[in-house]
């Protein structure tokens, strides 16, 4: 990946956000258009465009992202989720690197649209 994404900016202190995790593999921050009281953004600092570009090699890493995107949601007071990763504008992405959605706080229906 070579872009420049908004996520990328982020990861580089260019612009700032809600951070509500941070460590050495990812950040997670509050998404600037909730579709649900929670609504938290989790990305990778490894530049990855989407699900579709992992590597076998990359599987500690979205081990890593499923595993905090747990921890953060019960931080955050959720005894239901939905963890969502969207891959490909079709599919609803809009940002072309890596990045789980953890929404909650509300009834999320099924399908999702």
């Amino acid at each position: 990946m070579t872009e420049e994404t908004i996520f990328s900016r982020i990861l580089k202190g260019e612009i700032p956000c809600d951070e509500v995790y941070n460590d050495s593999v990812c950040v997670a921050f509050r998404d600037i258009q909730p579709q649900a009281p929670v609504h938290i953004l989790l990305i990778p600092r490894k530049p990855m465009r989407s699900l579709q570009d992992a590597e076998p090699e990359d599987k500690e890493l979205l081990g890593h992202l499923l595993l905090i995107s747990s921890k953060i949601a019960q931080q955050q007071g959720l005894d239901n989720w939905r963890t969502v990763i969207n891959t490909g504008a079709e599919a609803g992405q809009t940002v072309f690197h890596l990045h789980l959605h953890i929404i909650g706080g509300r009834e999320l229906k099924w399908p999702p649209g």
